[in-house]
This record gives structure tokens, sequence and C-alpha cells, in this order.
């Protein structure tokens, strides 16, 4: 078995990320050694899914586990909708804002044993969640695991051609920084390429309000 997170879990259960998900609105970045800083918007992911999360919605069949869930929004959408949905995430405050909105949601990592291995229908990776772990490849394999044969992974891609790993903390834009955790941005291209090299098939790409999405099946 695939050994558990550590330095990802402990970076998203870290002050300025449950801060932000308890106040429902950032700032939070994502922050490069180079002190580059990538926006986080807290503010969608705690609303309700817009018209670009709702044509994901659409796609899934299936059971639906959602990976780095955060506060839920997929989750409890499909719940309102009767459809059978799971959230894993590494942060008490996602899990605990998930299961307040309705949703169920696991304390749990993708690395660590999960429930129904190899028989989920669909899985999500929103909002760039393809970085988890900063090795795409490594993220591919372990869900080829978790999906039924024929399964559907729908995955955000950064919405420019991209292909980088690099080591992050989260920044609440005041001073207040996480530990250091491992991720990855993928665009479009890369993550068509890579997960096709393993033996996924590629079955569809679209944009909807500046974000881009993949489908692609093991």
């Amino acid at each position: 078995m695939t050994p558990p997170a550590t330095a990802a879990a402990t970076a998203w259960s870290a002050d300025p990320y449950a801060l932000a998900l308890r106040a429902g609105r950032g700032p939070l970045f994502l922050r490069g050694a180079d002190g580059r800083r990538l926006p986080l918007d807290v503010e969608r992911w705690c609303a309700r899914p817009d018209p670009a999360d709702r044509t994901v919605l659409g796609r899934c069949v299936g059971s639906v586990l959602d990976i780095g869930c955060g506060p839920g929004r997929m989750v409890t959408a499909l719940a309102r909708q009767e459809r059978p949905a799971l959230g894993i995430d590494t942060a008490p405050a996602a899990v605990a804002r998930t299961r307040s909105a309705g949703g169920t949601a696991l304390l749990r990592s993708v690395f660590q044993d999960l429930p129904a291995e190899g028989w989920w229908g669909s899985v999500l990776l929103m909002d760039g969640n393809i970085g988890i772990g900063g090795d795409p490849a490594a993220l591919l394999r372990r869900i080829g695991q978790l999906l039924t044969p024929g399964g559907l992974l729908l995955a955000e891609a950064a919405p420019e051609e991209v292909a980088e790993r690099f080591d992050v903390q989260l920044d609440d834009g005041r001073g207040g920084l996480g530990p250091t955790f491992p991720w990855a941005r993928v665009g479009p291209a890369a993550l068509r390429s890579e997960s096709e090299a393993a033996g996924w098939t590629t079955a569809g790409q679209w944009s909807v309000h500046g974000r881009t999405f993949v489908a692609l099946r093991n």
C-alpha cells in the first residue's frame, strides 16, 4: 500500500488554510520558494457550484470520489441530487465544513486506504488538485487503482500550458505561513500527454469562464 501523506497533510491542516475555510474567504496563496504567490479562490470553494463546476457535475457517472474536496461544494451538490459521493481531504477544517453542509467526507489522504477501491465510477480532481503530492504520474497511478474499469477521471488543469513541480507554503498574505510541501501545476496538454503515456484515454476537454477541464478514462 502506498504510504500516507505527511508534509501535505500537515500543510493543509495548518492555520492559514483552516482559518480561511472557517471564514469562507481569503486571502490565501500558494507561495513558492522564489516568493511567487499563486492566489487560491477560497470564496469560490466555499460557495455553491458555479457554471464551470456544473459542467463537471453533469459528466459524473456512478459513485463519485472527490479528492481534496475542500469545503465540499461538489460533494454536497451531488448529495442534494441524491447521488452517491464521498469527499476526502487531509484538512480537518475542510472535512468539518463538508459534513456541516450535508456532504459525506473522510479525513484521509488519497494515498491511504479508502473505501470501495476499484469501484468508483468517477473521480474528481478540482481546483488544480492534479498537483497533490507534486507528482502527477504517481497520483494518476493511484487513481487508476480507485476507479472501476472504464471509470472517469474529471480533472481541472491549469488554465495555461505549464508543467512544473515545486515546493510551496500556504500564505495568508499577512505574514502567516504554513509548512513546505510538494505541489505541481499541469496544463491541459501536459496532463493529456502524461496520462496517455500511462495508458489513460482522453475523453474530452473543455473550458468555461477561464477554467479548463480534462476528462480521462482508465
